[in-house]
């Protein structure tokens, strides 16, 4: 009894010590001080979620707090959202509702908490249509009030910061969600630093050897990075002093995830990665009107010193980021001869690159003028309603159409009449087409760019004047949605294909009554089956659009397969494997494969798989990944209840963690390099006589690998080559790949699959 007292003690002075931190971050802040309501909604939360832990074992009220906290000092919200974070969780998990919320704190607090709730769970479930439903949900309660947004990114940091108390599978689904959705929302909205630690925690958990591993690297070289800062930094501050300004500086070293995605892309280790330090110098303007005036003039004074790179210079002062990101950008030459990057802001700029949209609206709710002009923001939220009155057929399709324009880099493309327009990097005419109307995009034929003739799959680039042209004989067609890069373009392109397509299934079922009624038939289900079967097509809606697109003209061969009595039913049994179904409680145990025989001991997917030889053969290897030990893998119980083993970051992966993260199982390598796994490199350099010999010499009696395929192909001097080969594990590929680098002539090598 003495020890659960001390444990009540101990969590009621854990829970006291979280609220007198939250009451004092936000009496530090400038908002108006209403601390009576938020120890009101502090209280009746704590009362509602009384006797409830997390799986940490805290008390459960220590998850409202932390992202309270959130709201308050890391976004910069005041009591409302405050308020409303303390309370998000009470409609969900206790018996009060949103009326009873409404009569004690007021119908705006009840009215967030009530957006909250309809988005809880996470953004996906089980089923497709569920998902696109609350996607919908939360993208409608964002357009009504930005701060529903807000606090449900809040409530996944907090989630991700807490995530090492799920079991592995769990970890892989929400990581993967993180990384998909909220992270990109979070960017959008110009939550920068929220954004940067979401992806380095759904890294983390994602890929914990590999997160690691480039943490040590940066720590191990992070003297060297403190070293040239301050080198760099030293004739700056000189110059600055003596120009009279007040001003911090900050060394920003690139985050883990960053770093991570870099060595992808450009397929190069960490130690080929030059620009890990990047150099932030905040300011306070002279006068609030000369705001602009000084970040050039501490562009000046920086490039006095430093030469500049000519083509890294990034304005974003005159033409803001659509999240209304705002400051001067440069590449500086350090007297060490390294390339560092320069960023220049003054203080509000810096507030709204660090709270993002959040610190505009916090300003926007004060101003007095209802006539503001409309803001990035605003043109956003409408474009996102614009999407919502056109559903996507499928959840993933509706979510990769939201997502295109979350992530993207941006460029500024210039109308005839001479206005700046903000569109994403790589987009198309095609796109911009979209973007100034619907109806001119659906008549787009081309452009003139920069007064020359472009078709409408031209990548537009940063600076270009583009005149749409578009014609009224012009129809949409499939291939656009190839072209198509924005939301947008590619969600109005698939309603007009929609419509199109409804016309003619609507046209082929006339003419195939008509058809029937000739040949006194009844348009019945066997005749659309044999139909479809005789045409070999996948459903009866293709049989018919296909006849009222005019692919399909109904003749003689038509009503010979209607009219046979045969309908061939002979099932080709030999090749075909056959599987166990699901057990009966799919929650704990689902069942392995079976080759016709006794099943394989059920799996529990709440436990790790553990690949050996003796269960390897009941896995099967991504097709598109190509997993090998040392990779960090997953699993995913497919429609047959096959496991098919994922990289945890290979894009098919990507999406089933989004999808169907029910289906995911935790899965280590434990082969001990007892099998082996084929793996393909790719090389490139410069060609000479014999290097496929001392290629050879290398792999087959240095190494002594096991080689499966081996292509070459020079030109003019200039070699690519695969190479296939049988390793154990990662380690002795990259060994391997160490080794082939060292041979005269090549230049780089890297892994494909």
């Amino acid at each position: 009894m003495d020890e659960a007292l001390q444990q009540a003690q101990q969590d009621e002075q854990m829970v006291q010590q979280a609220f007198q931190h939250l009451l004092d971050t936000y009496l530090a802040s400038p908002h108006r001080k209403k601390v009576d309501i938020i120890t009101k909604a502090f209280n009746f939360a704590k009362q509602a979620h009384k006797g409830v832990r997390r799986l940490s074992g805290e008390p459960y009220i220590m998850h409202p707090l932390a992202v309270a906290q959130i709201v308050c000092g890391e976004i910069g919200l005041g009591s409302t959202s405050i308020c409303a974070a303390l309370l998000h969780d009470v409609v969900e998990d206790t018996e009060y509702t949103v009326e009873d919320l409404t009569n004690i704190f007021g119908e705006k607090i009840a009215q967030i908490v009530d957006g909250l709730t309809k988005i809880s769970g996470g953004i996906f479930g089980d089923k497709a249509s569920a998902q696109a439903e609350s996607f919908k949900k939360l993208l409608l309660t964002m357009s009504d009030d930005i701060r529903v947004i807000l606090i449900k990114i809040s409530d996944r940091l907090h989630n991700m910061r807490t995530l090492g108390s799920q079991p592995p599978h769990k970890q892989y689904k929400i990581a993967g969600e993180t990384l998909y959705i909220y992270a990109p929302l979070a960017n959008r909205l110009g939550l920068n630093l929220i954004k940067e630690e979401l992806e380095d925690l759904s890294f983390r958990y994602e890929q914990p050897e590999t997160h690691d591993k480039i943490c040590a690297q940066l720590e191990e070289i992070r003297p060297h990075l403190d070293e040239a800062f301050h080198s760099f930094i030293l004739p700056i501050r000189n110059s600055l002093d003596k120009l009279g300004f007040h001003y911090d500086i900050k060394a920003r070293i690139k985050r883990p995830f960053s770093i991570w995605m870099k060595m992808q892309n450009k397929h190069v280790p960490f130690e080929e990665i030059y620009d890990l330090l990047a150099v932030r110098v905040i300011f306070d303007p002279h006068r609030a009107d000369t705001e602009i005036q000084d970040c050039f003039q501490i562009y000046a004074a920086c490039t006095a010193i430093y030469r500049a790179h000519p083509e890294r210079f990034r304005d974003w002062l005159s033409h803001p980021k659509s999240n209304g990101y705002q400051a001067l950008h440069t590449t500086l030459m350090s007297s060490q001869g390294q390339w560092v990057e320069l960023q220049i802001r003054s203080r509000r700029m810096d507030e709204m690159a660090e709270r993002g949209f959040a610190a505009h609206w916090k300003y926007k709710e004060g101003a007095k003028d209802t006539a503001d002009s409309e803001t990035e923001l605003d043109k956003w939220l409408a474009t996102i309603k614009e999407l919502l009155d056109d559903p996507q057929p499928s959840a993933m399709d509706f979510l990769s159409t939201i997502r295109l324009n979350l992530y993207s880099s941006e460029i500024l493309v210039i109308t005839p009449k001479g206005e700046f327009k903000t569109m994403p990097a790589g987009c198309t005419v095609l796109d911009f087409a979209f973007s100034i109307h619907s109806e001119i995009g659906t008549r787009c034929i081309g452009a003139k760019v920069n007064h020359q003739l472009v078709p409408i799959n031209y990548e537009l680039k940063s600076g270009d004047q583009v005149e749409i042209l578009s014609s009224n004989s012009a129809h949409v067609l499939p291939s656009w949605l190839e072209v198509a890069t924005t939301a947008k373009a590619k969600n109005k392109i698939s309603a007009v294909l929609r419509k199109e397509r409804r016309k003619q299934q609507k046209e082929g079922e006339d003419l195939l009554e008509d058809w029937c009624l000739k040949h006194e038939l009844l348009a019945n289900s066997l005749v659309y089956d044999r139909l479809v079967k005789a045409h070999r097509l996948p459903s009866r809606e293709q049989l018919l659009v296909d006849i009222g697109a005019g692919k399909i003209v109904l003749g003689e061969e038509d009503l010979t397969a209607v009219q046979t009595d045969s309908d061939n039913k002979s099932q080709e049994k030999n090749g075909w494997k056959r599987f166990v179904p699901f057990l009966k409680n799919k929650s704990k145990t689902i069942a392995s494969v079976s080759d016709g025989n006794a099943p394989l001991p059920a799996i529990d997917r709440k436990k790790p798989l553990y690949l050996n030889e003796e269960n390897m053969g009941r896995v099967t290897m991504c097709p598109e990944c190509h997993p090998i030990p040392g990779d960090e893998v997953l699993g995913y119980f497919d429609e047959q209840n096959r496991i098919v083993v994922h990289k945890r970051r290979c894009e098919i992966a990507d999406r089933l963690k989004n999808v169907d993260g029910n289906h995911i199982l935790a899965v280590f390598w434990d082969t001990h390099k007892k099998l082996y796994f084929s793996a393909t490199l790719h090389m490139e350099g410069i060609d000479r006589v014999g290097i496929i010999k001392s290629l050879a010499d290398v792999v087959t009696q240095q190494l002594n690998v096991n080689v499966h395929r081996l292509t070459i192909a020079a030109n003019e001097g200039i070699f690519q080559g695969d190479i296939e080969l049988s390793v154990f594990d990662t380690h002795d590929l990259d060994i391997i790949i160490k080794n082939i680098k060292k041979i005269d002539g090549i230049e780089d090598v890297t892994r494909i699959s």
